[in-house]
C-alpha cells in the first residue's frame, strides 16, 4: 500500500498498524482522524497512553489489570474468594464482568497451551494458580477459557492438575460457540454459560 511520503504521518500509520485488529487501511483512517483533530485531543490521547503505561500493572494475586497491588475485583471484600474463574486474558475478565452474573474472583493465565505458537506450560501462570488453590479456602475452579482446540487442551490439562486438590473443577457451558472469544460474546450468553457451568 502506498505511503504519503510524509515521515511523521507515515510513522503514525506504521505505529497504529501494529495494534491488534488494525490493518493498514484502518491505521490510515485513524492517523488522518488524529491529524484533523484539535491539538488538545492529540495531547489527551498521548497523555492517556503514557498514563496507562505508568500507572497500571498486573494484580499481584490474579494478574488482572490494577492500579495498585490488587485489582478492583481482588480488593472487593464482597467477592466470593472461594470461587476462582480461570481466563485466558484480561479482556475475558471484562467480558464476564459485563454480564453481572459472576461474583467470584479471577485468575488470568496469560494465554493457553499452544505448541505450534511456542507457548508451553511454563509460559502460563499455572504454578501461581496451583499455589492459590493450595493455600486453602477455594472450593471451585471455573475454567472459562476460549473454546478453541488450544483452550480445550489447556482446560483438560488444568483439570488433571487440580484433580487431587480437593476442589470442584467446572467449565462454562457450551452456549458459547466453539472457536469464539469471550470478548466478542454477548452478555446474556456469557451469563447463561456461567449459570450452566458443569463439572469436569
Amino acid at each position: 500500500m502506498a505511503e504519503f511520503n510524509i515521515p511523521s504521518l507515515d510513522n503514525l500509520i506504521n505505529q497504529l498498524s501494529k495494534l491488534p485488529g488494525i490493518g493498514r487501511k484502518t491505521a490510515q483512517r485513524l492517523a488522518i482522524f488524529i491529524l484533523k483533530s484539535p491539538l488538545d485531543y492529540a495531547e489527551s490521547l498521548t497523555g492517556a497512553i503514557v498514563d496507562i503505561k505508568q500507572n497500571t500493572r498486573m494484580c499481584q494475586r490474579c494478574f488482572n489489570i490494577a492500579e495498585g497491588d490488587l485489582c478492583r475485583v481482588c480488593a472487593d471484600a464482597h467477592r466470593d474468594t472461594g470461587m476462582i474463574c480461570v481466563v485466558e486474558d484480561v479482556v475475558d475478565v471484562l467480558a464476564i464482568e459485563s454480564a453481572h452474573e459472576y461474583q467470584g474472583v479471577y485468575h488470568v493465565l496469560g494465554g493457553v497451551i499452544s505448541p505450534l505458537a511456542g507457548v508451553g506450560v511454563g509460559d502460563l501462570r499455572i504454578r501461581e494458580l496451583l499455589e492459590r488453590v493450595k493455600q486453602g479456602g477455594v472450593r471451585e475452579v471455573l475454567l472459562a477459557l476460549n473454546l478453541s482446540t488450544e483452550g480445550e487442551a489447556t482446560m483438560i490439562y488444568l483439570s488433571q492438575l487440580l484433580a487431587n486438590q480437593n476442589v470442584e473443577v467446572t467449565r462454562i457451558a457450551h452456549g458459547i460457540p466453539m472457536g469464539s472469544h469471550l470478548e466478542f460474546v454477548d452478555q446474556t450468553t456469557i451469563s447463561r454459560a456461567i449459570q450452566g457451568r458443569r463439572k469436569i
